[in-house]
């Protein structure tokens, strides 16, 4: 299982416009099979399938695409139509284009625009107006916008850089995991930037396509944490087929050991510490899905004894396993 699992403070940033406009938390974390208690532990972790649940649920309790947090609704299938339109353009440019002409139909906050200069393309996205404060609308329409680019032409598009115009957040490491790029807080301005190349690429999908592609999103996009073609997410990749060890993961990545260390330092982590990762993720997954013993999960994942994986699991969640399995269950 490679999917990686999405920090709980994604689960309360998203709740507010619901909170804001009146909503039962508690109804909504029951929906997406969330239990209630865990958005009081800021280490908790939930997996994407139950992060997408909670997106579809906000969408369907406020009638809002923007989950409560602009100054007025999009409302449900705006999202679809502009993707319509979208999809018959003949380049990822007039695409991108036509998509912010529609919405820009609507006067919706926050505005966006695409620019282009040095062969360097810019999305950036202006929050005038909006009352987002955990800034959980505009990074999540910058991942919406980054990843519906990418399925338009049939390759994900590589990011150059994120740029973020406020100061760094608590929960900064969990950047990387989503953007995969170099990041840049304090910027003058939100935007995401990429080559310019990749504008002038043919959209590669049709209606037939859209109808598949929309049964899951956005929320299957917004959910999605590991993609990126980083060392971290190659070695991440590497450890879930089985290959066991830095040394042969190295060998198996074509460099040495030595060489892998210094890029995963470079991305801000350790050989050691993607493992954790994936353990980490593993173990939830498993909890939340049932099905299989602690004991027998504990095994599975390579520690000698349950005690060493509960030690483990607390350190990573705040939880012992047996307390989270139970209330992921009760949902």
């Amino acid at each position: 299982m490679l999917t990686r699992t999405i920090a709980i403070h994604y689960v309360t940033a998203a709740l507010r416009g619901a909170v804001r406009h009146g909503h039962d938390v508690s109804a909504l974390l029951a929906t997406a099979g969330i239990p209630e208690a865990l958005p009081a532990d800021d280490r908790a972790r939930v997996t994407p399938a139950q992060y997408s649940k909670l997106i579809q649920a906000l969408w369907d309790a406020l009638d809002d695409e923007f989950m409560g947090f602009g100054p007025q609704r999009s409302k449900r299938g705006t999202f679809p139509t502009m993707c319509l339109l979208a999809v018959h353009c003949a380049s990822l440019e007039g695409a991108l284009q036509r998509g912010l002409a529609f919405y820009a139909l609507f006067d919706v906050r926050p505005s966006m625009r695409l620019a282009e200069r040095d062969g360097v393309a810019r999305f950036a996205l202006a929050a005038e107006g909006v009352d987002d404060p955990d800034r959980f609308l505009v990074e999540s329409l910058l991942v919406l916008w980054h990843r519906f680019s990418s399925w338009l032409i049939g390759r994900r598009i590589p990011l150059r850089g994120v740029e973020l115009a406020y100061p760094e957040p608590p929960h900064a490491a969990e950047y990387h995991l989503i953007f995969g790029c170099p990041l840049r807080f304090g910027a003058p301005e939100t935007v995401l930037t990429f080559d310019t190349r990749f504008l002038r690429m043919p959209v590669v999908q049709d209606e037939a396509a859209l109808r598949r592609f929309l049964r899951n999103s956005p929320a299957e996009l917004l959910s999605r944490r590991d993609y990126g073609a980083d060392a971290s997410s190659q070695v991440r990749r590497m450890l879930g087929g089985g290959v066991a060890g830095l040394a042969n993961v190295a060998a198996r990545l074509g460099v040495s050991a030595p060489t892998l260390r210094r890029k995963l330092a470079a991305e801000g982590t350790s050989f050691r510490e993607v493992r954790e990762q994936l353990l980490r993720d593993q173990a939830v997954a498993s909890l939340v899905r049932g099905g299989e013993s602690v004991e027998e999960l504990a095994l599975r994942l390579g520690f000698s004894e349950a005690s060493a994986f509960h030690r483990a699991f607390k350190r990573w969640t705040g939880n012992s396993p047996g307390a989270y399995r139970t209330g992921a269950g009760s949902q």
